[in-house]
């Protein structure tokens, strides 16, 4: 029996099988995987239960339970962006940062208790903060951050399993601070010494940190490797005189081995990173096995999982097939805990079997996808700009009951990541499969600044946010369309962040795009320093240029000060709980405008953040889009509800 042939729709108006609901209900991304005895424990996002990150574990093939009941949370504001927020002690006794309050819990699954706390109250609440958590004896050893009005100070902590610290402050022990920011504590296999790495502003870990060494006995604190143009990563203990880690001293992250003398050495140079931006505290990207073999992931575009001989620098690289992304989780023994996928490979929790090659799937951050005919093909293309060389990749619409007239091209919509040192590989990304199903190509640029490319890659995003970011997105764009492969009239973008700001900066100085969609996206430089985060606080000073001195750049650069080169419309999405980008900044370029009599639309979120998380908000924001696609672009949206837009 053959397949009915194709209809004929304009492209934008194909019926999908994919709905905004699909989105959010059926996702929960999947992190932080670790072996806990024969189970394996992870950190998932529930947006079907406010966004909350939940614990959780597989029973068997078929059930997956809560560790952490509902409503606890496990998500520490650590740098807002947080990370290592949950370890396991004495064998399944969970520890965690509980969201609300910041405090560190302690809770045994096994017994029929409520979590106990067992650090004091902050002052202030959520004042007190911890990540990176780390099991030493009877002791979490993490980063902790406290704020204190204006003054926030940073250090190494080490608090009590036992709970006394909850009712006696004094209890929790700190180690060692002197810098603005920590990372990675690593304690000697002899425990005399403390490794960790730390960095100060208006350094970025991924612009400069040091490797810094504790006498714990003496207090004397040295630093190994490192520097103000030196990225220095996830130092590992070999021996109690040795470490192995990643430095981009070369231009790439490549791994090194470094002693207490100050003796480095590389154990394979390679035209390759080993390692991404630390956005997140805990990023893992090497692990020593039991063999003395160091298990590594390293990109270029796509990520790679091998074998490092620290020996003899032999490189042996492990095949996943479909494979385009992977993260190291957890190691036992020869079973190694990864978060991966690919373009055609859903992202989630993996177990591989290093002696037989297989991949068991654990827990997917999606309970069900479409048909594979409904998912769109990644084609990695680099475009050649006026300056330099793009690398990106290409989603092409896709569905296979729907074919459009003759001669007509597709819209596109240039996704923008944020960061801006995010990068982007080939992946099962459903909201990409939301536009392309109904006809609408994706194009996903990492622009100038993107990771994954080595650091001069990085560094071309230098004192040229707002250009670079720009021209890289234009000239992809132009070069599908150039290429007859998208309509020059109906261009889109769309990013969240920093990927906020280029979408802004992109349609207040150039003409290429029909439209704009900014999530939560900056629009300005001088209120937005002041009002953002600590560890963000000082980044324009790389991106721009530091204060006062780069005051005209942050006037002239800021998309807010140039609505006057806008013609087109724009819908801004914010969350009115978003710390990272204040919504002040949603409400300055929706105040120039309606000055200017733009059509637009504003929809802010109660309760959200920096990152949607919850179903109803996902769900809103997406059918938003895809209006304002439609309204804009020239083409019918069915079933979906009709944003209205403010018109002068």
């Amino acid at each position: 029996m053959t397949s009915p042939a194709p209809a004929i729709a304009p492209y934008g108006s194909w019926t999908s099988p994919i709905s905004a609901v699909d989105l959010a209900a059926s996702g929960h991304p999947v992190d932080g995987g670790r072996f806990v005895g024969d189970e394996v424990w992870w950190s998932e996002l529930r947006p079907t239960e406010g966004g909350r990150t939940a614990i959780r574990r597989r029973r068997d093939p078929d059930v997956v339970v809560d560790v952490l009941p509902a409503p606890w949370n496990a998500r520490t504001r650590v740098h807002e962006y947080g990370g290592g927020a949950w370890t396991v002690a004495g064998g399944s006794v969970l520890v965690f940062a509980e969201f609300s309050d910041q405090r560190l819990y302690r809770f045994d699954p096994l017994a029929d208790a409520a979590p106990i706390p067992i650090t004091p109250m902050s002052p202030t609440p959520s004042s007190d903060r911890y990540g990176d958590l780390t099991i030493v004896g009877d002791e979490v050893w993490c980063v902790r951050e406290r704020h204190d009005g204006e003054a926030i100070v940073r250090d190494i902590c080490a608090i009590p399993l036992d709970g006394r610290a909850e009712i006696d402050p004094a209890a929790v022990r700190s180690i060692v601070g002197g810098s603005d920011f920590l990372a990675y504590p690593r304690l000697s296999p002899d425990g005399e010494r403390l490794a960790w790495i730390a960095w100060n502003h208006p350094q970025m870990p991924w612009d400069g940190t040091e490797l810094r060494i504790l006498a714990l006995a003496s207090g004397d604190v040295g630093v190994l490797m490192g520097g103000t143009e030196e990225s220095v990563l996830q130092p590992e203990w070999v021996d109690d005189e040795t470490l192995h880690v990643i430095s981009d001293r070369s231009g790439w992250w490549n791994l090194y081995r470094v002693d207490l003398r100050r003796d480095v050495a590389p154990i394979r140079p390679v035209a390759a990173d080993f390692a991404a931006p630390l956005w997140q505290l805990g990023a893992v990207w090497h692990a020593a096995l039991d063999t003395g073999m160091l298990l590594t992931t390293r990109t270029v575009g796509t990520d790679t999982l091998a074998l490092l001989d620290p020996a003899t620098g032999a490189l042996s690289d492990i095949v996943l097939d479909g494979i385009a992304s992977v993260q190291i989780a957890d190691v036992d023994g020869r079973r190694i805990l990864l978060r991966c996928g690919g373009a055609r490979v859903a992202s989630g929790l993996r177990l591989l079997d290093l002696d037989t090659g297989t991949l068991t799937d654990i827990r997917l951050s999606v309970d069900d996808l479409p048909d594979v005919e409904f998912l769109p093909e990644a084609q990695s293309l680099t475009f050649a700009g006026p300056e330099r060389e793009v690398h990106a990749l290409v989603y092409a619409p896709r569905n296979p009951n729907f074919t459009a007239p003759d001669g007509e091209l597709p819209p596109y919509v240039a996704f923008v990541h944020g960061g801006p040192t995010a990068h982007v590989a080939p992946a099962v990304h459903l909201v990409y499969a939301y536009f392309t199903s109904r006809g609408i190509g994706v194009v996903d640029v990492n622009y100038g600044g993107s990771s994954g490319f080595g650091r001069e890659y990085r560094n071309r995003l230098r004192g040229q946010w707002g250009i670079v970011d720009v021209e890289d997105t234009v000239a992809a764009v132009r070069g599908l369309a150039d290429s007859g492969l998208a309509d020059p009239d109906r261009l889109a973008i769309e990013g969240g962040s920093a990927g906020g700001w280029t979408v802004l900066s992109a349609l207040t100085t150039s003409d290429v795009f029909a439209c704009g969609v900014s999530y939560y996206g900056v629009a300005e430089l001088v209120e937005f320093v002041k009002e953002t985060h600590d560890f963000e606080s000082r980044y324009i000073d790389g991106l721009i240029g530091p204060l006062p001195e780069a005051i005209d750049l942050y006037i002239e650069r800021a998309p807010v000060n140039n609505v006057g080169g806008l013609s087109c419309p724009v819908l801004l999405l914010q969350g009115l709980s978003d710390p990272i980008v204040p919504p002040s900044q949603a409400e300055r370029f929706r105040a120039a405008l309606l000055d200017k009599g733009i059509p637009h639309a504003y929809l802010a979120y109660e309760g959200e953040a920096h990152g949607f998380r919850r179903v109803e908000t996902i769900v809103s924001a997406r059918e938003a889009e895809l209006s304002f696609y439609g309204q804009v672009l020239g083409f019918e949206t069915p079933g979906i509800p009709r944003l209205e837009l403010w018109r002068p």
